[in-house]
């Protein structure tokens, strides 16, 4: 294999468009966390000042459109939108509320159990980390929520809420080797010097946590690369729910069906079988029985069982890969794949999507997010009885 260069992108927790994310999953999080059964469609839209929030609710904790701006407000505060001067603030914007009931023709295929809607998602999961992701959108994360702690631990003053990450990793037959380029644009105060800026993020941000040895004298590192990052957030660019869809799961290394996440209740195979799928490529990696993995799932609305599920493990595996969809099916049960069975599996009602919309859906070390368990590695280990052995 020539070697080659592969770049991943990750985007903070006051960028425009995750702004939006987690106003989405802020919604989804208060209602579910009164009604367990919510159906949630939320889209949010925020620009100078304002935030709109629109979809389809149907829920017993549904707030008024006032219990709804609250949540919004809570959530841009701990975000950090708090800072006069910016256009943008927690405590001024306007909020409207166009938020409505789920519809009737949909809801009658989700009340017996099916898909709420059709489509394809996928899950990956690769050796190359620690995170079983692939090097760039591990890396590219990683100075985002390294960059995210240091704000908010105040470790300066001049810091604001949006900020972007970009990291260009050289592969040499098929495995990383070296950090090429390393990319960080972070909004600030009009009062810090952009060298004062560059030296904080490479000595705090950058070398603690990408590994020493993949960084070397010729890696290229830009820090706001424009020359100035004051005007940023929602003032300088309107945000919207699920335009990160990228960053949000392998930064364009494995494909993505297309469905974003945020906002969406888990009978929204977008998101729930991502997750699902995720959880058993992560498993199939983890037990050493392929160094990658991408599976598909596809369901058809009001549909329960998957109309496939295709894995593929690009020429990585230690067994056949007829062999590991055995040990997939046997280990996954068919009722694990419906709708039903990934939110019983993967305990999805409950209010813990607000922190999956910020940082990346996956790689976090976190007990809510099931979908990263690898409890099924021995199981996936075990191979499978031949025809006539006793099991």
């Amino acid at each position: 294999m020539s070697p080659f260069l592969f770049t991943s992108e990750s985007v903070s927790m006051g960028h425009p468009d995750k702004v939006s994310d987690q106003v989405s999953d802020g919604v989804l999080d208060a209602l579910i966390a009164v009604d367990p059964q919510s159906r949630v469609a939320c889209e949010t839209l925020c620009t100078t000042d304002y935030v709109q929030l629109s979809g389809e609710i149907t829920s017993a904790g549904a707030l008024d459109d006032e219990g709804y701006r609250d949540v919004v407000r809570n959530v841009l505060r701990e975000i950090g939108y708090t800072i006069d001067g910016i256009a943008f603030h927690a405590d001024t914007c306007q909020i409207d509320v166009r938020l409505h009931s789920q519809s009737g023709d949909i809801a009658q295929g989700v009340d017996i159990g099916g898909a709420g809607d059709q489509g394809l998602m996928f899950g990956y999961a690769s050796n190359q980390t620690v995170e079983l992701l692939p090097m760039p959108i591990a890396l590219a994360h990683r100075i985002i929520n390294r960059l995210t702690e240091v704000r908010q631990q105040g470790a300066v003053d001049w810091l604001r809420p949006d900020s972007k990450s970009q990291v260009t990793v050289e592969y040499v037959d098929g495995k990383p080797r070296r950090v090429t380029t390393v990319v960080v644009s972070t909004q600030h105060a009009e009062t810090v010097s952009q060298k004062e800026i560059a030296e904080f993020i490479h000595r705090e941000v950058v070398v603690p946590v990408i590994p020493a040895e993949f960084l070397d004298d010729n890696t290229a590192h830009h820090v706001n690369p424009t020359g100035s990052f004051v005007t940023g957030g929602p003032h300088g660019d309107t945000g919207l729910t699920g335009r990160k869809i990228i960053v949000d799961t392998y930064g364009g290394w494995g494909r993505h069906g297309g469905g974003a996440f945020s906002g969406k209740d888990p009978t929204k195979v977008d998101r729930s079988a991502a997750y699902m799928s995720r959880y058993i490529a992560k498993n199939v990696v983890a037990a050493g029985l392929a160094t990658e993995c991408e599976l598909q799932l596809a369901y058809a609305i009001g549909v329960a069982a998957p109309v496939s599920v295709t894995i593929s493990c690009h020429g990585t595996s230690t067994i056949p890969e007829p062999e590991i969809e055995e040990r997939i099916h046997s280990v996954f049960p068919a009722h694990e794949l419906t709708p039903a069975g990934i939110i019983e599996t993967l305990d999805l009602r409950r209010p813990i999507y607000r922190k999956t919309a910020a940082g990346g859906h996956f790689g976090r070390d976190d007990p809510d997010f099931t979908w990263e368990r690898t409890d099924r590695v021995e199981a996936l280990q075990q191979p499978i009885p031949s025809s006539g052995e006793s099991t």
